[in-house]
């Protein structure tokens, strides 16, 4: 069985800072795309930044495009995403996301292809 474990999470401050961390006791990250999506109850889950394979390409949301970024810390084999000036409409349930299949040539789009993490929330007060 596969475990993602998210940290990080916590309330701020509108513009402050968060980094979220992901990692896995199981699963290699190398090799994988890797993202992080959010959820607020009642609505869809949301992606809001990617990185591909490689750690090269990284996509973002444009609701946090210039405020987020994703990374990978391919010696410990960690999953960031740091958060800066933080709105109180990224208030949400923060997921980490590894494909579940190494050396693809897309990432996959649909929920179904990644493992999931049990979630780090995030509060964002104004």
């Amino acid at each position: 069985q596969v475990h993602l474990v998210e940290s990080g999470g916590g309330s701020v401050d509108a513009g402050g800072s968060l980094r979220l961390s992901c990692e896995s006791p199981e699963l290699p990250f190398s090799g994988r795309c890797m993202a992080w999506f959010r959820q607020v109850p009642g609505k869809e889950r949301e992606r809001v930044a990617r990185t591909d394979i490689g750690g090269i390409r990284k996509d973002y949301s444009d609701s946090v495009k210039g405020r987020f970024t994703i990374s990978k810390d391919i010696v410990k084999d960690i999953l960031y995403l740091q958060m800066s000036d933080l709105k109180p409409e990224d208030t949400a349930m923060y997921y980490c996301a590894a494909g579940r299949q190494q050396w693809t040539a897309a990432c996959p789009v649909d929920f179904s292809s990644y493992y999931w993490g049990q979630g780090t929330q995030v509060t964002v007060s104004s």
